[in-house]
């Protein structure tokens, strides 16, 4: 519905006259000729007319409100029900398939914990540090598999591999006579070469690991260099590179020189470098060993 500019009432036509004339706006002719209105008005039947309506009024008023009265308690009972519903629901538990819904009080099962706690993984060292748990294989392809070995990018090309109960008979100076003296039973030999250097290294094996650290502890002389496999003597009538270490009941020995025959000397980098990385990769061959054997031991496979 739209709304414009107010409507002005048409002027009614005085019965008698033409059709097109009209009487001026505000002067109203009397519908009823011959009726005179009264001078006065009937101030008893307007009063009569007020009051009705106000009664009217009033009803209207007292009906509207029992009505709205109504409604509002048909709302608030239907809120009720409904939270009644709701509550029981979130007291009683979830629904079950047939429409009833799980006691409350149904026994929750607690968790249980072992007052026992599980014993300790298997310590790799405890499995390399005496011949009654070493029981793994043990040869100088085993221990330096492969043909090449790489450490940090350097590459060493493996020469001849040797294997020997005869301690002694690998060892320059006085190793052969420490080595015998704190009971070897067996020296693993190989020789890496890499741009002109050549290193050998020597595993001796003892009974334990205090045999192995006296031996490494005392340590005098070397271990024999190994030649073979395309590999020349090297540190003979010479000054080389020589070390030792241990781990466990193993004690491991290097000795790193020239091809050339050169003497080693303090600047030379790569004798060192050499001597560290071979001695490295040995002490990683004899962890793994033992963590091998540990692995097996607890039931897992090895890595």
């Amino acid at each position: 519905m739209s709304f414009g500019g107010p409507q002005w009432p048409q002027e009614p036509q005085q019965h008698g006259q033409q059709h097109g004339q009209q009487q001026p706006y505000g002067q109203q002719p009397n519908p009823f000729p011959g009726a005179q209105a009264p001078d006065t008005p009937d101030w008893g039947a307007l009063a009569d007319a007020s009051a009705a309506g106000r009664r009217r009024k009033r009803w209207l008023i007292v009906g509207g409100g029992a009505l709205a009265t109504l409604a509002v308690g048909a709302i608030v009972a239907t809120a009720v029900v409904s939270g009644g519903d709701g509550d029981d629901t979130a007291k009683n538990g979830s629904v079950t398939p047939t429409g009833s819904t799980a006691p409350s009080d149904s026994p929750t099962p607690e968790p249980t914990f072992s007052s026992v706690a599980p014993p300790p993984p298997p310590n790799p060292k405890d499995f390399i540090s005496n011949e009654t748990k070493d029981k793994a294989p043990l040869s100088a392809e085993g221990l330096f598999p492969g043909k090449k070995l790489t450490m940090s990018g350097r590459a060493y090309t493996k020469g001849a591999t040797s294997s020997t109960t005869d301690c002694a008979s690998v060892a320059q100076g006085a190793l052969g006579s420490i080595l015998k003296k704190n009971g070897c039973d067996r020296v693993l030999r190989a020789t890496y070469v890499k741009d002109g250097v050549a290193i050998t290294v020597g595993v001796a094996v003892f009974s334990t690991e205090a045999e192995a650290s006296s031996a490494k502890v005392q340590a005098k002389g070397g271990i024999a260099p190994l030649a073979g496999s395309g590999v020349a003597d090297f540190c003979r009538a010479t000054v080389c590179l020589r070390r030792s270490n241990s781990i466990g009941r193993y004690a491991y020995f290097t000795q790193a020189g020239f091809t050339d025959g050169k003497k080693v000397t303090e600047s030379d980098r790569a004798i060192y470098q050499a001597s560290d990385d071979l001695g490295t990769f040995t002490f990683n061959q004899i962890y793994t060993r033992g963590r091998t054997q540990a692995s097996a031991a607890a039931g897992a496979p090895g890595e």
